[in-house]
């Protein structure tokens, strides 16, 4: 038993090793499932273990398809070159408010549309905007990357990490309201305060005043009404407690369909430039998680929140914390099943689960394996030609996510 437990360990850090570093330059994916692979070959996990710990995944993997057509939908018919001409136009020559533009964009759109969203959808965009601009264009990027985790407990559709946290059984918006709008203020206040003061030299200065902004296309229009109908759709189903997965997948065929018509163009082109390893890593990763599980974490973590329990203040602030840590480790939507399924054991006071979705929505502003938002960003920055290394985010988001954590979990723990 011991030797098996010390196995599954090992093979579960080796491959989140390999998904952080990437070794060869392999992507991440690769990493991911040939962990998961390593588990069922040396029989460290049942195989049905296996498969469900994937079937867990599947409102997750519904809802990055429909995100990731979305996307690739608006790219083809011009909407994100639209979006960067229109941002640089409001900047008149600011680099300053440009910055500032596009950390406002990123609050509105992971608020109503997702994290993942913000990486996917908004960051071809900003490229777009600082290459027209004549920006820096990595300041800009990071904004993007950290905002999209910052406020992502705005509302509860903000992140799909949220509903991993709670089970699929979301608190009333009122009382989602009452104990996170104030953390989310302190937590996008403090990361743009701080993102702001490390990348000063590159943000100051001027830029182009005004660019050419080519109208939108009936195909670019479309898709823009796709994204607004998406978030429409998904605050809808937020509203009436349900999975997010199934209707964004569906608004994403639909919007890539009809636009296809339009213009008539064939969807499997446009489907064939979508960064489907996405898919493959998050499998991976829950797979991983169910091989932990099996050695008897999640009971391990749920008596340690029972003894935090005694105090719910200085309990949550202890398990908010080591949770953000630990998301940068193994992911946050692995790490928020890992804490879902210690909560529905422990029972902890309420302020206590609030305190482990802000330290798994805030935490993986640190690094950039933190979250899958991260993930996808980063390969969104390296289709453009851009890329970040493991060190220079951790650099960025040390100074931004410690601070913002602290600030949003002595907020919420104000709030009693």
């Amino acid at each position: 038993m011991i030797l098996a437990t010390g196995a599954t360990w090992g093979i579960c850090a080796a491959s989140t090793a390999g998904v952080i570093t990437r070794p060869f330059r392999w992507p991440e994916a690769i990493w991911a499932v040939l962990g998961a692979a390593l588990l069922l070959a040396f029989g460290l996990l049942p195989t049905s273990a296996a498969i469900g710990a994937i079937a867990t995944g599947m409102d997750v993997y519904l809802f990055l398809i429909g995100m990731m057509l979305l996307s690739e939908t608006c790219r083809r018919q011009g909407l994100f070159d639209w979006v960067a001409a229109t941002a640089v136009n409001h900047a008149r020559g600011s680099r300053p408010r440009l910055f500032l533009l596009v950390y406002a964009t990123g609050i509105v759109t992971t608020t109503f549309l997702s994290n993942d969203a913000t990486a996917v959808v908004l960051t071809p965009a900003v490229y777009a905007a600082a290459r027209a601009a004549k920006a820096e264009p990595l300041p800009l990027l990071f904004a993007c990357a950290l905002i999209a985790n910052a406020a992502s407990f705005v509302l509860p559709i903000s992140n799909p990490a949220n509903l991993v946290l709670y089970g699929g059984h979301m608190p009333p918006l009122g009382q989602w309201f009452a104990s996170f709008a104030l953390p989310s203020v302190a937590s996008i206040g403090v990361t743009f305060v701080m993102l702001r003061w490390i990348e000063r030299d590159r943000i100051g200065g001027t830029c182009e005043a005004t660019v050419e902004r080519a109208p939108l296309t009936a195909g670019g229009r479309m898709a823009l009404g796709g994204i607004i109908a998406t978030a429409i759709l998904l605050l809808a189903a937020s509203a009436f407690d349900q999975q997010l997965g199934l209707p964004t997948c569906i608004a994403g065929v639909a919007t890539l369909l009809v636009v296809c018509a339009m213009t008539r163009s064939s969807p499997i082109t446009v489907a064939r430039d979508v960064s489907w390893s996405v898919l493959p890593l998050v499998a991976g990763l829950f797979v991983l998680v169910a091989a932990l599980d099996h050695t008897g974490v999640i009971r391990a973590v749920a008596q340690a929140l029972r003894n935090l329990a005694t105090d719910p203040a200085t309990g949550g602030a202890i398990a908010g914390t080591v949770l953000a840590f630990g998301s940068n480790l193994i992911n946050n939507l692995p790490a928020g099943l890992i804490a879902s399924s210690a909560v529905a054991q422990a029972h902890p006071p309420r302020l206590m689960v609030d305190a482990l979705l802000i330290g798994v929505d805030l935490g993986p502003n640190l690094s950039i394996t933190g979250s899958l938002a991260t993930i996808l960003w980063l390969q969104a920055i390296r289709r453009e030609g851009e890329d970040v290394g493991f060190w220079r985010f951790l650099k960025v988001g040390a100074v931004t996510m410690v601070p913002a954590l602290a600030a949003a979990l002595a907020a919420r723990i104000l709030l009693g």
